[in-house]
């Protein structure tokens, strides 16, 4: 099974990224071995998330360093385990720490998207992010061998 498991608020503007790349991407007829979950700000219950596949690509946005929308393709040991985005609390790299930790080792392939602007109670992607969002899309169903659609 390949699952691809998206994170963030979205009532915090460019942060609900890695949920608008589900919710799009769920729009889609995907091949049978893959699952899409939304995931929004789940912590550390978001392991089981993680269970019973062999690969799974993990969508979230990152923080703002002045290229909105430029994605980027972190291993996963780079991440730190703490987030100044706000309501990430422990953050993505924390939740795969604690992943390998308990010896659940699918792999992983991470795609963020670099915030404009982290909005509290503004359910909007900036336009930069909503063209990462698409951008995203077209490389996931090449990723997961979507075709023709």
């Amino acid at each position: 099974m390949r699952h691809v498991i998206g994170f963030g608020n979205d009532l915090h503007g460019d942060d609900g990224f890695g949920v608008a790349v589900c919710r799009r991407l769920a729009e889609l007829p995907l091949p049978e071995d893959v699952r899409v979950f939304a995931a929004g700000t789940r912590g550390l219950d978001a392991l089981a998330l993680f269970e019973d596949c062999g690969e799974a690509i993990v969508v979230d946005a990152g923080e703002p360093a002045g290229q909105p929308g430029r994605l980027s393709f972190p291993a996963p040991e780079t991440l730190t385990e703490d987030s100044s985005l706000p309501g990430h609390g422990a953050g993505v790299g924390y939740l795969l720490r604690a992943l390998a930790a308990l010896g659940q080792t699918p792999r992983l392939r991470i795609v963020t998207a670099e915030a404009a602007a982290l909005t509290p109670f503004h359910t909007e992607l900036s336009p930069e992010m909503r063209r990462a969002v698409e951008e995203t899309v077209l490389l996931l169903r090449d990723w997961l061998g979507v075709h023709g659609v």
